[in-house]
């Protein structure tokens, strides 16, 4: 088992930043890739970005491309989200999650065998 843990969402205004957290406890040892998701109000889920644990190779979805960045510190097994320019869309309560293999899509949620408890993010405008 792989417990996770997300950090760091609140209120933010348009234009501003926020950085998530996530750490994972147990057996993380078994963990290829780590993502985060998001899922708003009324909408389905929605893949946010994804990083292999080994080689750090990072997937993004398009409504977040060149305004967030996912990072990952091994040694702490810890996944970051740096999130930048947001916007009030951005606006949802954002999972991490993680995966054991690297069968199917990094943003295929059900491809996931891990999920946080999730943390709210809200962009005023």
């Amino acid at each position: 088992q792989v417990q996770l843990v997300e950090l760091g969402g609140g209120l933010v205004q348009a234009g501003g930043s926020l950085r998530l957290s996530c750490a994972a406890s147990g057996r993380t040892f078994s963990t290829y890739a780590m993502g985060w998701f998001r899922q708003a109000t009324g909408k389905e889920r929605e893949f946010v970005a994804a990083i292999t644990v080994s080689g750090h190779i990072t997937y993004y979805g398009d409504s977040v491309k060149g305004r967030f960045t996912i990072s990952s510190d091994n040694a702490k097994n810890t996944v970051h989200l740096q999130m930048n320019s947001l916007k009030p869309e951005d606006t949802a309560v954002y999972y991490c999650a993680a995966k054991t293999t690297g069968l199917y899509s990094h943003s295929y949620g059900a491809s996931y065998d891990y999920w946080g408890q999730g943390t709210q993010v809200t962009v005023s405008s």
